[in-house]
């Protein structure tokens, strides 16, 4: 390992008790309540509160989204956003900020990388698996010194960089220094934090699960009660009153088929019943039912019930059929 870079020095706290650590894959709800914790009113709060007290940004990002800068609210000048700029001091951030994110049964993961520059992340949950992480700025946990500087720049004229050197040695020595002990209290004060957004990721998610399920018993009942008439996706969107994009993706979530299946499915079932009467004639079924040919009504209904509509009268017992 070379001078000045403690490659992936991963530090971890074991997991608060009553916190669940089994990290499932991540699912695709995920996104959705992770942009609106941070665009909530708390996260502001608190993120305004924290840089105020300890001088530093304060991040929430997906899970498994590492990077060195957060996102546009970085100082330009610090010490971390010019390092980020050389591939090799960037690399060495991000392997330490990867081997960091695998490790299991944690709470809290910190990472001390090049120019010994340590940063944070604290993981907020949803129900059982890691929604994301609240990520600090870099900070020492020691003092910077003349010394370890000239390690720094004797690295980086060896990968052969050239910088303003004393923009780079301003940039050292006026980075952000904690203590252990202050330290500690930071990812405690965190932690608690990070408890609260897990909290509310939860109540997201039982709220957005409540909805659809209100939203996918309108679009049933819309269906059950026009089966007989053209539908569109779109027709059936409005009806529940969401998107038609939305409604798609959520459909398919909930029914495990496809809208254009479930519907194929509900007017089958709907012509076996009216086949039990031997009067009615097999294309007035397909047509009461909502199937707009013949061709398409055998052909679903062979896919689906495994016969014929012919099969299928012809099997039902003691009835005076009429084809």
């Amino acid at each position: 390992m070379r001078p000045g870079m403690r490659h992936a020095n991963a530090v971890t706290h074991t997991a608060s008790k009553g916190v669940m650590s089994k990290r499932n894959a991540p699912r695709s709800s995920d996104q959705e309540v992770m942009q609106h914790l941070s665009r909530s009113q708390i996260f502001r709060d608190y993120e305004r509160a924290f840089s105020e007290a300890m001088g530093l940004p304060l991040n929430i990002r997906g899970h498994d989204s590492w990077s060195p800068a957060h996102h546009g609210k970085e100082d330009s000048d610090s010490l971390a956003s010019i390092l980020a700029r050389f591939n090799k001091a960037r690399a060495a951030c991000l392997r330490a900020q990867t081997d960091a994110s695998r490790e299991p049964d944690s709470t809290t993961r910190t990472v001390t990388w090049f120019a010994g520059l340590s940063e944070s992340a604290v993981p907020v949950y949803v129900g059982d698996h890691i929604l994301g992480f609240l990520e600090t700025g870099e900070v020492m946990l020691k003092n910077p010194t003349k010394k370890h500087f000239a390690t720094i720049t004797r690295q980086l004229r060896e990968w052969g960089y050239k910088t303003d050197w004393a923009r780079l040695e301003r940039a050292y020595f006026r980075t952000c220094v904690l203590s252990p002990d202050r330290y500690r209290a930071m990812l405690r004060l965190l932690s608690i934090f990070a408890q609260h957004l897990s909290i509310l990721s939860n109540q997201l998610v039982v709220r957005r699960e409540k909805d659809e399920s209100a939203s996918m018993a309108r679009a049933r009942q819309f269906i059950e009660k026009h089966q007989a008439e053209p539908l569109s996706l779109g027709r059936v969107a409005h009806a529940a009153n969401i998107s038609r994009h939305y409604f798609c993706k959520m459909f398919k979530k909930a029914t495990g088929i496809h809208f254009i299946d479930y519907l194929s499915r509900v007017r089958v079932e709907k012509s076996k019943t009216l086949l039990l009467n031997p009067n009615s004639r097999i294309s007035e079924t397909a047509f009461a039912s909502g199937f707009q040919s013949m061709t398409n009504f055998n052909r679903a209904f062979k896919r689906i019930v495994g016969r014929s509509p012919t099969q299928f009268r012809k099997s039902l017992p003691k009835l005076r059929r009429s084809v």
